[in-house]
């Protein structure tokens, strides 16, 4: 079966989160299972199928299949055609469009773009709407509550609606209702889990944490208010997974340059690049695992 004395840590990134599928792909190659998982927003949907299927190739085949489906393109989400501006980030993207659609009147007069319908249809699809209890590795999945902002970790319920809000990213997304409270991507106050890794794992456990989270881009200078707050978000989130990547006794980092979270546009590099990084790291994973 392999070793399994340590716990996987999954972070958020959007489409960038797709290099987690090229870590497990190395950790199969190595025969290294993982005896817990805990992931947020994409990290926590392909832990899931991971604990479920136990293989990443199957993962990486659903989720392929799934990126070319209907459903996914129903999803409606913010990556937009690009409009009349200089403002390259999403943020300047999303108002230059919105200006001339409908989001410009949800934007201003409610608190999310979309509903979560298509993103509940996916995650079903994904996980063949398993619960908890199907699971070969135990799962926690990191949501923040709504509007309180505490961080809250999920391993039983109902496994479609806890997956579902870690991802639900305020202001695209609605709140996720889970037995009467809500709650919102958990990758707005642990974006990295390896700290929540740490507290889950047993004594003397390792923790492995992989960080698939945005750089700012040095070459992109903001010039618009919008802009200024897109690359503040940036900077602050940059710094809360330097934080949080010190509880971790081992970071795979597989620097997913300055791609959108929307951007699904490259799964096959996103994938190897996460699955180069990983093997880079597995000598020194498996010297720890064996001390």
């Amino acid at each position: 079966m392999g070793n399994r004395d340590f716990v996987l840590g999954l972070g958020g990134g959007g489409g960038r989160g797709l290099a987690h599928l090229g870590v497990l792909q190395a950790l199969d190659e190595h025969d290294l299972k993982p005896g817990a998982i805990i992931g947020t927003s994409i990290g926590a949907l392909f832990g899931a199928m991971y604990a479920l299927y136990n293989d990443a190739e199957v993962v990486i085949d659903r989720v392929m299949e799934v990126l070319t489906s209907d459903s996914f393109k129903h999803l409606h989400l913010p990556h937009l055609k690009e409009a009349e501006t200089e403002d390259q980030t999403w943020l300047g993207r999303l108002t230059a469009s919105a200006r001339q659609s409908v989001l410009y009147t949800r934007a201003a007069t409610g608190i999310a773009l979309t509903d979560t319908d298509a993103m509940h249809d996916i995650v079903n699809h994904l996980c063949k709407s398993s619960g908890y209890d199907g699971l070969s590795i135990p799962l926690h999945i990191t949501a923040v509550h709504f509007p309180s902002g505490e961080i809250e970790l999920f391993s039983n319920g109902d496994l479609t609606r806890c997956l579902v809000a870690s991802m639900a990213i305020p202001g695209v997304f609605e709140p996720v209702d889970i037995e009467g409270r809500l709650y919102v991507d958990g990758g707005i106050a642990c974006e990295l889990p390896a700290r929540e890794a740490r507290m889950i794992a047993k004594p003397g456990q390792t923790v492995v944490a992989v960080d698939v989270g945005a750089r700012p881009d040095p070459n992109n200078i903001p010039d618009t208010v919008i802009g200024m707050l897109d690359w503040s978000i940036r900077i602050k989130s940059h710094y809360l997974r330097e934080y949080k990547a010190k509880y971790a006794d081992i970071l795979i980092e597989p620097v997913p340059g300055f791609r959108q979270w929307s951007d699904f546009s490259h799964p096959r590099q996103e994938i190897e690049r996460g699955r180069e990084v990983a093997m880079e790291k597995m000598p020194e994973l498996i010297k720890l695992l064996q001390d």
